[in-house]
């Protein structure tokens, strides 16, 4: 499994509930593009309609050899997820106030699958919180570190 890109702000600004994979429908130079590493999660997310789910705002640099074969770089792209667990996340989605965002992007057995996920938005004291967790966490290892050097 290689990773070909990474939503790091997602773990940053939501609480991660649930993962999936799902599979997307490209175009042949959009794959060739998404292999050379030329694609960005940063604002995208997943809606849904006509009972199918869609990335939006996931942005693939066209492909330089595609010439008129160049699709769009913000299109919709469908997901490709059964039929039980669109429904699943849809219902979470409208009931209880969850997102459906886009985790990472990796390569399985040469296929583009997407790593989505249910998630809830963090407040802003919540990432306070991360943020002090995490200085808490990195000064008692560097006391560690220097008690076992010294």
């Amino acid at each position: 499994m290689k990773i070909l890109a990474e939503n790091r702000k997602a773990r940053h600004d939501y609480f991660i509930e649930e993962t999936f994979e799902a599979g997307i429908s490209l175009s042949g130079t959009e794959v060739k593009s998404i292999r050379k590493g030329a694609l960005n999660l940063k604002d995208s997310f997943v809606s849904f309609s006509g009972g199918e789910a869609f990335i939006k705002n996931m942005h693939i640099s066209p492909y330089e050899q595609g010439n008129i074969f160049n699709k769009d770089p913000l299109r919709d792209r469908r997901l490709l997820l059964h039929k039980r667990e669109i429904n699943y996340l849809f219902g979470s989605v409208k009931q209880k106030g969850f997102s459906v965002i886009p985790l990472s992007v990796y390569l399985k057995d040469s296929l583009v699958k997407v790593q989505i996920a249910l998630a809830r938005g963090k407040k802003l004291y919540d990432k306070r919180n991360d943020i002090a967790d995490r200085d808490a966490k990195r000064q008692m290892d560097r006391a560690i570190k220097a008690k076992n050097q010294g």
